[in-house]
């Protein structure tokens, strides 16, 4: 990354949400751009983030998509709403992100990624093949730009997502691994999976959360603000830097309110600071 340390704290932040400005503020130089479904991926807006980041001299690292009518009220919401999985979106939710891959290209972005869907644990299901298709499919076009596309982790167990990793066979898709979402799911133990997709590692969200009550069943866990969950933060950054990784490490809190997000953000950041100049 240009002029960015390794290891270097940043946040995760949203097109109708986040100001630039605003993430400016909380001292950081890097992130990953997420966009609402309803986010116009037009040559004005790509202008206007351009200029917007070199005025603040801020380096995107990843730009996420998100679709309409995707929840993740609890697991059997999101295996039937989110990402290419359900079929009655997916030609609709493909075409957006090669969109966006367009839209990273415009702002010399490197990498687009999203959440994929919940990956049905039968290869024969016809749920597995599409999410192959689209995987493939949105791979085909990244490498256009020389891109690389990233899976986001934790809907499924680590050597579950490995193996559709395989099955797609495209260079340039990996992982962005997020290990609140291991805990959330209840799919893993962060660290563990850490270590078993690590050949596969292109970015990180830095999130934390408890696991999911036993009742009712399908229930998420509980998202939190970093270092007040059950990830163990300091040990996750420390594997990290024992993996070789020297990417971004983006702060990301999902709270609809933005004063509380933005707060818990900038607490991770310094929480993060702290742990990264011990790994340097």
């Amino acid at each position: 990354m240009p002029n960015l340390k390794p290891r270097e704290p940043g946040v995760m932040f949203w097109a109708e949400r986040d100001p630039i400005e605003t993430i400016a503020a909380l001292g950081v130089r890097c992130g990953q751009l997420g966009f609402e479904p309803t986010y116009a991926l037009s040559e004005k807006n790509a202008l206007r983030w351009r200029e917007d980041l070199a005025s603040h001299d801020f380096t995107l690292v990843t730009l996420f998509a998100a679709y309409a009518g995707e929840s993740y009220a609890d697991i059997p919401t999101v295996e039937a709403t989110v990402g290419f999985v359900p079929a009655g979106t997916y030609k609709e939710r493909l075409a957006r992100t090669l969109a966006l891959s367009d839209f990273a290209a415009a702002l010399g972005v490197g990498s687009i990624a999203c959440h994929i869907g919940c990956i049905p644990a039968d290869r024969k299901d016809e749920r597995y093949g599409r999410a192959v298709e689209a995987v493939r499919a949105v791979a085909d076009h990244c490498a256009k730009y020389d891109q690389t596309f990233a899976l986001e982790t934790g809907q499924e167990p680590a050597t579950a997502l490995l193996s559709f990793l395989d099955e797609v066979e495209r260079v340039n898709v990996g992982v962005n691994f997020d290990p609140a979402n291991m805990i959330l799911y209840g799919s893993g133990q962060p660290l563990a999976a850490l270590r078993i997709l690590a050949p596969r590692l292109l970015s990180v969200h830095l999130k934390d959360g408890l696991w999911p009550p036993s009742m009712p069943p399908g229930a998420l866990g509980h998202e939190v603000p970093l270092g007040e969950g059950a990830v163990n933060i300091p040990a996750f950054v420390a594997e990290l830097a024992s993996l070789g990784f020297t990417g971004p490490l983006n702060v990301e809190r999902e709270t609809e309110d933005d004063a509380a997000r933005r707060r818990d953000m900038a607490r991770g950041i310094a929480l993060l600071r702290s742990l990264v100049g011990e790994t340097q």
